[in-house]
């Protein structure tokens, strides 16, 4: 027996391209039937739930997610995070491996995952450090990690400088076909700074990187995969130039695919105005041409994933000069109606907006979702497109309330999330 019938939705699927009036059967946590077309109907004795013409789309997938469990509970626990996944129609995240003690061994990534199965709220699943303890020098049980369930393996925001390393990590991974992820950024051009070299950071006198240091690195990076072999995903890229360098990747057969967070998507340099600490962010807020560029190569698919690059950190910690504040922002909860704004104001398709979120980092990293399909996880999103919302960082679920996000007027709605059939909002 079904046990639960979404009815009169607008199904958006980017992995099938559709894009129409439709209904979804569900039954003991899977998708069983697909139902293109307006004239649908429930069986008998099942919940029915009328979408009322909302659109119906797979969850939203964010693979680049920190919290503070373990370590740092004060700034994020994985329930919070959790709460705030399903609040924003996200059932998959990917905790990131930055926490204390680091994510770099297979009990560690055994612990996270039983511990978001036991919270039961969204999917949760991990990536190991790409080296121990991530010091960018020895390099970690990438193996065994990937035994116990890693989804892939990065040293998160910390640069492995050392090449040497960069190369054992690479060609280990490439025996097993793991993916290896890393932050396109020179490490010296890069250090100390908070900024994007130009007239901005120059008038407000904060340290700034130029932004060729993320294309020098990425020059490095890409060498590398083509000397080893290795699968490989560059890590929140966020320049024009290091675009190009990644188009030329793709064109020589490298397999490569690329994230950008919704942040630097949705803003620009502009936006740190006199101080602004919630927009202090690492990378830092590029230029508005770099920014339209981001927007572009979603559109194109060179860009394959979208991400909240979720970063919880506590006030007192933001609460600084800026170039002494802590980076990054939270995301989780407001990165699809943040998405839905390259819809609303840049003219992508809907489908074009979704993919990144959805069908994409379900490819990426071969789960399991992210495809509205007979046979698939019950793990989807209904949400109005058009409904408009006003973010108080206040009523956010995150246990920090560094949301960029804050006071602003965006379209996009969720009104429920599933996860393996089960509500969750």
């Amino acid at each position: 027996m079904t046990a639960l019938a979404i009815l009169n939705a607008r199904l958006l699927d980017p992995a099938t391209d559709y894009d129409g009036p439709g209904a979804v059967l569900v039954e003991q946590g899977r998708i069983v039937e697909v139902v293109h077309g307006a004239s649908a109907r429930a069986p008998d004795g099942v919940e029915v739930v009328d979408a009322g013409g909302l659109c119906l789309a797979p969850g939203l997938i964010d693979i680049r997610v920190k919290t503070g469990e373990p370590g740092d509970e004060p700034k994020e626990t994985l329930k919070s995070a959790s709460l705030a996944a399903a609040a924003g129609g996200v059932t998959t995240i990917v905790v990131q491996p930055d926490t204390d003690p680091a994510i770099d061994d297979p009990a560690m990534i055994d612990h996270i995952q039983r511990r978001g199965a036991a919270l039961g709220l969204v999917n949760v699943r991990a990536a190991g450090a790409a080296t121990k303890a991530r010091d960018g020098q020895r390099m970690a049980e990438i193996g065994l990690m990937d035994e116990a369930g890693a989804l892939y393996f990065t040293d998160g925001d910390r640069i492995i400088a050392n090449t040497r390393t960069l190369q054992r990590v690479m060609s280990y991974a490439a025996a097993f076909n793991a993916l290896i992820a890393c932050r396109p950024a020179d490490p010296w051009l890069s250090e100390g700074a908070v900024a994007t070299s130009g007239e901005l950071a120059t008038r407000l006198g904060l340290s700034s990187v130029p932004a060729i240091a993320e294309r020098i690195q990425l020059e490095r990076d890409l060498a590398l995969v083509e000397q080893t072999g290795a699968r490989f995903l560059v890590d929140q890229i966020s320049t024009a130039g290091a675009l190009e360098t990644l188009a030329r990747a793709r064109a020589r057969g490298l397999e490569v695919a690329a994230s950008v967070s919704i942040n630097h998507l949705c803003f620009n340099e502009i936006d740190i105005g006199d101080y602004r600490t919630f927009y202090r962010l690492d990378p830092p807020l590029r230029t508005e041409a770099d920014r339209q560029a981001m927007i572009e190569a979603v559109r194109d698919g060179l860009i394959d994933v979208i991400t909240s690059a979720h970063a919880p950190a506590p006030a007192e910690d933001k609460r600084r000069p800026f170039g002494e504040a802590a980076p990054g922002a939270i995301g989780l909860e407001t990165l699809l109606p943040a998405a839905l704004t390259l819809h609303h104001e840049d003219g992508l398709d809907l489908l074009d907006v979704l993919r990144p979120l959805t069908h994409g980092p379900a490819t990426l990293l071969g789960l399991d979702a992210g495809i509205l399909a007979a046979d698939a996880p019950a793990d989807f999103v209904l949400f109005d497109p058009g409904a408009p919302v006003i973010v108080d960082a206040e009523k956010l679920h995150s246990k920090s309330k560094n949301s960029p996000f804050d006071g602003r007027r965006l379209q996009g709605k969720v009104v429920g999330t599933w996860v393996g059939g089960q509500r969750r909002r």
